[in-house]
Order: structure tokens, then sequence, then C-alpha cells
């Protein structure tokens, strides 16, 4: 038997320099919103939305950015693949997961209550 190979994955060192800053504009727009603490709130608010959407802007031209707009892409495709049921048959189906709860539960009470019997009254021989 041969062992499956690793799968590595390698990413090049631009990608995991435009992530580390992107670590750094987070961190920055955090201390940023509190270091301007003197600063009226609307000023406090945008330096930290700039600084927050430089951070995004960066993650998406790195490569684990472009992967997560692929992935987007490609599960939007799939979704207008999906053929939606009508009303008429999702209420159908609702009914029918409806009466088979219920069935289900009449049958878990009467099974309840039979070993409750048996075991309560016919082998302890406890009345109530």
């Amino acid at each position: 038997m041969s062992a499956s190979p690793s799968v590595e994955t390698v990413t090049p060192a631009a990608d995991k320099a435009k992530l580390a800053a992107v670590g750094v504009l987070v961190v920055a727009a955090i201390a940023a919103f509190y270091l301007l603490a003197s600063q009226p709130l609307w000023q406090r608010v945008i330096a930290l939305l700039l600084l927050l959407a430089g951070a995004v802007a960066l993650f998406f031209r790195a490569e684990p950015g472009k992967r997560l707009v692929g992935f987007g892409r490609d599960a939007a495709r799939e979704l207008r693949k999906v053929v939606w049921p009508s009303r008429k048959e999702a209420t159908q189906m609702t009914l029918y997961v409806f009466a088979f709860v219920v069935v289900m539960a009449l049958f878990l009470w009467l099974t309840d209550k039979t070993l409750e019997w048996v075991f309560y009254d016919l082998i302890l021989g406890w009345r109530r």
C-alpha cells in the first residue's frame, strides 16, 4: 500500500506580507479609535472605517482573498441552479412533517405509558 501524498499549500512571501499588513491595519484601526479619544466621535469612526477598508482591500488583493471571492462566485452560480419548490409543494411538505411529528409523539407517548404500566404495575406491583 502506498501512503497518500501529503498536500502542502505554498503561500508566496508577498501574500504572507499582505496578510501581515492586514493584521497590522486592523490593529492600527482599533488603536487609532482609542488613541483619538480627544477627537469628536465622527472623526474617530471615520479613521476606524478608513483603516478597516484598507485592510479589507488589501486582503482581497492577497491569494486567500481571491480564493474567497472565487468561492463566493461559485456558490452564487450553484445557487442559481437550485430548483426551488413551489408554494404548494412547500406547504404540502410542511404538513407532512407536522403530521409525522404528531404521529411520532403519539407513538412515543403510548410506548412510554406501556412501559410504565409493565414495569410499575405488572413487574414491581406498585399501584398508584
